[in-house]
């Protein structure tokens, strides 16, 4: 019978397990996080800290529930409530007016303005343009 060697196992493209670069250790008991000089915390603000700067107006919007009109990528205005957010912009929104204009191919047509209402949307945050909150 034979016995299973580990080291000499490379079905996975790795011969040696102690030759694998990369790895860094973090320490579990202060939270998981990256560690500054001597073990302390990094200094300055968290990430999630959005009391000032631009993502402000966003966690103003989902602490008061607040519309907010977004303008996106294709053209598309979006008038909803903020229910949740990221640094990236990334939104969950609730009962949103999707609205936008449709142009006719024949020169001689008017402009038509449509719109439609979402209940729920998840809009990825690569394609907001702008957003302004409502004052009501």
């Amino acid at each position: 019978m034979s016995s299973f060697n580990p080291a000499a196992d490379n079905r996975a493209g790795m011969s040696d397990p102690a030759a694998v670069h990369g790895v860094v250790d973090v320490d579990v008991a202060s939270g998981g996080g990256a560690t500054g000089a001597a073990g302390a915390p990094p200094a300055g603000p968290t990430a999630d800290d959005f009391s000032t700067g631009p993502l402000s107006l966003l966690r103003a919007a989902v602490m008061d529930g607040s519309q907010v009109l977004i303008n996106v990528r294709n053209n598309k205005k979006l008038l909803g409530r903020v229910k949740a957010f990221d640094r990236h912009c990334n939104m969950v929104l609730e009962d949103v007016k999707e609205m936008w204009v449709e142009y006719p191919k024949g020169a001689s047509s008017r402009s038509v303005s449509r719109d439609r209402v979402i209940s729920k949307l998840f809009l990825r945050g690569d394609s907001v343009v702008l957003v302004v909150r409502n004052p009501k």
